[in-house]
């Protein structure tokens, strides 16, 4: 197949996606429409071509032939840069932020475990192992997680494995984010309550970030250096987790870590990918990897997977929303803020800054009474999105994936 062409469709492909995405205000994510469109032209153009003469079905059906993605160089390119954005993710996080909003961490994480640990227990009914890990890799995060499961199910030649958390990626935030609004409002007519009775005090503005104790290393000011210096700290974590852990801490975690370390002490700016000229087509290469196992899993086993599924979201949500209830208690958190941290599992960021500001907007009655209340959800909100998708998910994920064969 043409790469150009492969390239384009791609795009057109994405461009629908994120129409569709905005018009609905995220309740339908890019990720699921996507999934939807590929999953189609996949098992129903080259079916359709291959009965009929009609030079349209005929278009279609070539295509949205298995080489469509591995042809448009994005496949190649996303495998290569995956590694610079979980170091991205890393100079993300900032550790006075975590400091501040601990007891929301401690919440998340354990939602996080609880996800896991029930389905550990539970999952079994599935009565395949690997269909577990699948889901707990989906269920617990985002396309990092999903891309851990991959990297394993497809060295096993296990398609539907690999397709699993795909699937299950692509409908989460449709239980996610409805349920998260309704909780969360809940939430803001406690606060707003609470402000009307003197009692809720607004989150202060934190002051300025200490001074970081090195410069940014020479050249992070272009592209190219920051990709250079990124490939070194990719390269390194590598070296790390194949020669000095032998493989059991995956490189995914070192890299992580390495990028909160490098940002903190300012060898890396915070946010490091954002700004550079390649950002963009960086994060399209990378989200594009989820869908490769689209293309090869069959039409038998993509209903075999309905069950799965189910059970995964029946009993992971259980195991979340039970765990959170738990830990907000022991932390003094009410029972509809404790849901919500956990549920940031489902979606992550934006989706955390996008419910905090409409549940405020959507309960406040007067500026004042909206920015108290959204000071209270926000930052929480926020913090739980970083505890739960990007950093114990990525952890637990590299932790049980070893369970696949």
């Amino acid at each position: 197949m043409n790469p150009v062409y492969a390239f384009t469709i791609i795009m057109l492909i994405w461009t629908i996606s994120d129409y569709v995405s905005k018009k609905s205000k995220s309740l339908l994510s890019s990720l699921l429409i996507a999934s939807l469109i590929f999953l189609i032209g996949f098992k129903t153009f080259p079916w359709l071509s291959s009965i009929t003469e009609n030079t349209i079905f005929a278009a279609l059906g070539s295509t949205f032939s298995p080489e469509l993605i591995s042809s448009s160089s994005l496949l190649a390119f996303g495998q290569t840069i995956v590694g610079f954005v979980i170091l991205h993710l890393g100079t993300t996080i900032s550790l006075r932020e975590f400091k501040e909003q601990y007891k929301t961490f401690i919440i998340g994480f354990v939602s996080v475990i609880g996800i896991t640990i029930f389905l550990l227990i539970l999952g079994p009914i599935l009565k395949d192992m690997n269909y577990v890990v699948a889901g707990i890799g989906a269920l617990t995060g985002g396309t990092i997680s999903v891309l851990i499961v991959q990297e394993y199910a497809l060295k096993l030649g296990l398609a539907s494995v690999a397709a699993l958390p795909v699937l299950i990626s692509a409908v989460q935030g449709l239980i996610g984010f409805p349920l998260s609004s309704i909780i969360l409002k809940k939430e803001a007519q406690r606060l707003k309550k609470e402000y009307r009775a003197g009692h809720l005090k607004p989150v202060t503005q934190a002051g300025k970030s200490k001074d970081k104790k090195f410069k940014p290393l020479p050249g992070m000011e272009s592209t190219a250096g920051t990709l250079f210096w990124m490939g070194v700290v990719v390269l390194l974590s590598e070296f790390i987790s194949g020669a000095l852990t032998l493989g059991h801490l995956h490189p995914f975690v070192i890299g992580l870590l390495f990028g909160v370390i490098l940002s903190e002490l300012g060898l890396f700016k915070s946010n490091v990918l954002t700004g550079i000229d390649a950002f963009g087509i960086i994060m399209l290469a990378v989200l594009i990897l989820v869908f490769g196992p689209l293309s090869s899993i069959t039409i038998e086993e993509l209903i075999s997977l309905i069950g799965p599924i189910l059970v995964t979201f029946l009993v992971g949500l259980a195991g979340n929303i039970i765990a959170a209830l738990i830990a907000g208690k022991a932390l003094k958190y009410s029972p509809a803020m404790s849901i919500c941290i956990g549920l940031t599992s489902l979606y992550g960021f934006p989706g955390t800054m996008v419910l905090s500001q409409e549940a405020a907007a959507s309960v406040g009655e007067s500026e004042e009474e909206v920015s108290a209340i959204e000071s209270q959800i926000l930052p929480k909100m926020i913090i739980a999105g970083f505890s739960t998708v990007t950093i114990t998910s990525v952890i637990i994920t590299s932790i049980v994936v070893s369970f696949i064969s």
